[in-house]
């Protein structure tokens, strides 16, 4: 698994640009992942040394291996970032946290994470957990299935899924889940810009890893672990994410946003990476 385990950081370039990484600083890389965005942090000045934090054990061993060369300056943490808590005496000069789902996460099927192979109703990010994607699926009442689908996948059929999949259920796979979302939904949907299944997997995906609260708790702590000046950067997907952090940031008296618009990545990136067509990139900097 950690062979496969693999990260292309987006925005990097205005990530890293952003953060202006300094010589014996101390960064936070809240969602390691394979190590991406960390090996850059790494690399942009002398002596830095890194906290990586994530809850996925696969993650952390691919970014211990992608970032052995540089073993003395990094620590490792696991568990989810809003329950980090650092030494008193500790405060970073940057903060990064990349909310999107790894490629890997959704290439290996018995995952969960993905509609478009047969594996598991998983979609836990931390298989510590108990909350699994398939006993929200066959268990849930259809009332707040449809609530789940309709307020975390924004979904306006979200009423026509839940009943779909109440008739239907129990599933055991992403795959039947998929085909009975997709063969409920009107033709044209169907057959639009993307899968009929993509919103009530994400809405899924959000709920089992509880990805909007603990984003929330996380930014209500994260200002606090910053030097006076230290900056904080966020990466989101999808527009529930990017609200939270665009208003938090806006309202934080402790901070003062950078990004006055929202950074996203250039024709040239989307071409080369098409995951990075959705990422929004905001930057704020310690004030108080």
């Amino acid at each position: 698994m950690t062979a496969q385990f693999h990260h292309v950081p987006v925005l990097a370039e205005p990530t890293i640009a952003g953060l202006e990484i300094i010589s014996d600083g101390i960064y936070l890389d809240c969602t390691v992942g394979g190590g991406g965005h960390s090996a850059l942090i790494l690399q942009a000045a002398e002596n830095v040394s890194l906290v990586g934090i994530d809850r996925d054990e696969m993650a952390i061993a691919a970014a211990s291996e992608n970032l052995k060369d540089y073993a003395n300056q990094v620590t490792f943490w696991r568990g989810n970032f809003c329950e980090y808590k650092p030494s008193t005496d500790l405060l970073f000069d940057g903060i990064l946290a990349d909310l999107g789902v790894s490629s890997t996460q959704f290439d290996v099927a018995e995952r969960g994470f993905s509609f478009r192979e047969s594996g598991d109703l998983d979609m836990r990010m931390d298989n510590r957990q108990t909350l699994t994607a398939a006993e929200i699926v066959n268990h849930y009442k259809e009332v707040e299935l449809a609530n789940i689908i309709f307020k975390f996948g924004e979904e306006r059929l979200s009423r026509r899924i839940a009943s779909q999949i109440v008739e239907k259920r129990p599933f055991k796979t992403t795959l039947e889940l998929a085909n009975a979302i997709a063969a409920c939904v009107p033709s044209s949907y169907r057959h639009g810009r993307i899968h009929p299944a993509t919103r009530t997997f994400q809405a899924l995906r959000i709920v089992v890893n509880r990805e909007l609260e603990s984003l929330e708790k996380w930014l209500a702590v994260a200002p606090n672990w910053l030097k006076t000046g230290g900056k904080i950067a966020v990466i989101t997907f999808h527009s529930l994410e990017d609200r939270i952090v665009k208003h938090t940031f806006r309202e934080d008296e402790r901070l003062q946003v950078l990004t006055k618009k929202v950074i996203i990545a250039t024709d040239a990136e989307n071409k080369a990476n098409p995951r990075a067509r959705s990422a929004k990139l905001r930057i704020a900097q310690r004030i108080a």
